[in-house]
């Protein structure tokens, strides 16, 4: 099993910057793709960035210019720095991870963005 935790939520006004981080841990041996999707209220989630399995990063255009996800291997991390937050980013952010066939969900961290 893999577990993920995620940590760095919490409210910030329109133009504020936040930075998430999500660390899995447990039966970790080849990550594929690990990053960020997000769900706001009354909306389908949406994916905010990732890592491929090819080690590039794919973005939401939404977020393209403000956001950047960083990881650090050694810690089975990923990291979500988020600058110029808009009152649509306010979403609960979900850390992913891909291993085989098998996906795992953390359970989530509210950023609220007041305008």
């Amino acid at each position: 099993q893999v577990q993920l935790v995620e940590s760095g939520g919490g409210l910030v006004q329109a133009g504020g910057s936040l930075r998430l981080s999500c660390v899995a841990s447990g039966s970790i041996f080849s990550i594929n793709v690990m990053g960020w999707y997000r769900q706001a209220p009354g909306k389908q989630r949406e994916l905010v960035a990732i890592f491929t399995s090819g080690g590039s990063t794919n973005y939401a255009d939404s977020v393209k210019g403000r956001f950047t996800i960083s990881r650090n291997n050694a810690k089975n991390a990923v990291y979500l720095q988020m600058n110029s937050l808009k009152p649509e980013d306010t979403a609960v952010y979900s850390c992913n991870l891909k291993q085989w066939s098998y996906e795992y969900w953390g359970r989530g961290t509210q950023v609220t963005v007041s305008s």
